[in-house]
């Protein structure tokens, strides 16, 4: 079996070493004859001509000189201005509420009150009186109906009515002041009304001799409706 497997390669080997020489040949056949062709169509198409000689070549330009680094002048110097110094701003005004100052009264000492003055001297004494004075007739026959005050009769009033008079030197009543009332305002009014009009006295004497003044009581005068 081993045998039989050898026979088979050899066999194989020969063959494709056949093959291969086949393709060499035909490609050595097939290059050869497109060379003689190509050969022919250039030897057909090659012509003389002059060929001219190229010019010189150009001179080249002188190289431009190198740049000199142009010396840029350093900027002038400028002095900052000078610094103005601004006013500071007051200080903020902070309100307070302050309390208003206390105001201490001074207590002011009133003045001690004046001395009031010495009283007046005591006038001299009343002279004596030694008469006195009389009235120049009835006191109360100076009164009549007609005297009859009109509230008084319309009230039906009446009464009796005692009155002290002071009497001046003239003779003349000076004051009238009830010292025993009728019970009627009207009445007693009248009275004395009528006796300071119409009363007259001789005037009291002192103890030279001269008029003086005097206070007399009056005798009862008695209203009464007729």
């Amino acid at each position: 079996m081993a045998y039989a497997d050898n026979k088979m390669s050899s066999g194989r080997i020969a063959a494709i070493v056949i093959v291969a020489l086949l393709h060499a040949l035909l490609g050595y056949a097939f290059v050869t004859g497109l060379a003689f062709k190509v050969a022919k169509k250039v030897a057909q198409d090659l012509k003389t001509f002059n060929v001219e000689e190229p010019p010189p070549p150009e001179e080249e330009p002188p190289p431009p000189p190198p740049d000199v680094p142009v010396e840029t002048p350093p900027p002038p110097v400028v002095s900052p201005p000078p610094l103005v110094r601004l006013p500071s701003p007051p200080p903020p005004v902070v309100s307070q509420n302050v309390p208003p100052p206390v105001q201490v009264i001074t207590p002011i000492a009133t003045p001690a009150p004046p001395a009031p003055p010495a009283p007046p001297p005591p006038p001299p004494p009343a002279p004596k009186v030694v008469q006195a004075a009389t009235a120049k007739g009835s006191l109360a026959g100076l009164i009549t109906d007609t005297d009859y005050p009109a509230a008084a009769i319309r009230a039906e009033e009446e009464g009796t009515v005692r009155v002290r008079l002071g009497v001046g030197a003239n003779g003349r009543v000076t004051s009238c002041e009830v010292s025993q009332s009728s019970g009627s305002s009207s009445l007693d009014s009248a009275t004395c009304r009528i006796l300071r009009s119409r009363a007259r006295f001789t005037p009291a004497k002192d103890q030279t001799g001269a008029a003086t003044a005097d206070t007399i009581t009056s005798p009862p005068i008695t209203w009464r409706l007729q």
